[in-house]
């Protein structure tokens, strides 16, 4: 109990709420694990629910007209999935998938809308946090518009580090397994240019990879060297 009410503490919808208040929200969700690969919900299914991220993390995909899935956001602990649908969408326009062992809360639409009716602070953080997510949402397009395959890469490995990054030693390692091929997908750009991109940042140090490990070794270097692109 006292980690669910932590993560809603922590979490940029239900952080606004006095703590006294969050055993009762608490009391509307329920928790779903997931293993690794397992699916929470797909794009197309009803949409809902909403969803809190309380251990682990998820990719969250779109399918393309052409078949493929592209990458489109990686939420860990405190992030909030299916973003706000369960108030107006008919269904999901994402799949979520479980990168790594996860735990979800799940607040069914009509328990979400109780938490709106009893704690009107809750509609107002869910409203920045969708503002928020709507200009993310416009700087990836500008990115993928004007700027290079680098500079996308990096600014890809940038909102992994914010997300799920885990700081060592002065070096920050990307928490969750992450391919070459789901880094392109995020970047608008293909596995090859990634497997370029990274061999030459490792051979500047300011990367370190393993077998679906990211450790960015010089942060600041690679912020300099994706503005200097």
């Amino acid at each position: 109990m006292s980690v669910r009410l932590q993560v809603l503490a922590d979490s940029p919808i239900f952080g606004p709420v006095d703590p006294q208040h969050l055993p009762q929200i608490d009391t509307r969700c329920s928790a779903h694990h997931a293993q690794r690969g397992d699916l929470v919900y797909r794009a197309g299914d009803p949409a809902d629910a909403l969803y809190v991220v309380a251990h682990g993390a998820l990719k969250l995909t779109r399918p393309s007209v052409d078949g493929f899935d592209v990458l489109v956001d990686v939420v860990g602990p405190g992030d909030f999935l299916g973003m706000l649908t369960a108030l107006g969408e008919a269904t999901f326009a994402e799949s979520a998938t479980a990168l790594t062992e996860s735990c979800v809360l799940r607040f069914s639409a009509k328990a979400f809308r109780a938490v709106l009716n009893d704690h009107p602070q809750v509609t107002l953080a869910a409203l920045d946090a969708v503002s928020n997510r709507l200009a993310a949402a416009r700087q990836t397009v500008r990115e993928l518009a004007a700027d290079t395959a680098e500079q996308r890469i990096g600014a890809a490995l940038m909102r992994l580090v914010e997300s799920l990054g885990v700081a060592e030693s002065g070096q920050v390692r990307i928490s969750v397994p992450v391919t070459q091929g789901e880094l392109a997908s995020m970047a608008g750009t293909t596995p090859e240019t990634v497997s370029r991109t990274l061999t030459r940042w490792r051979r500047d140090e300011l990367v370190a990879t393993g077998r679906g490990t990211i450790t960015i070794t010089d942060l600041e270097g690679l912020r300099s060297q994706i503005s200097a692109d």
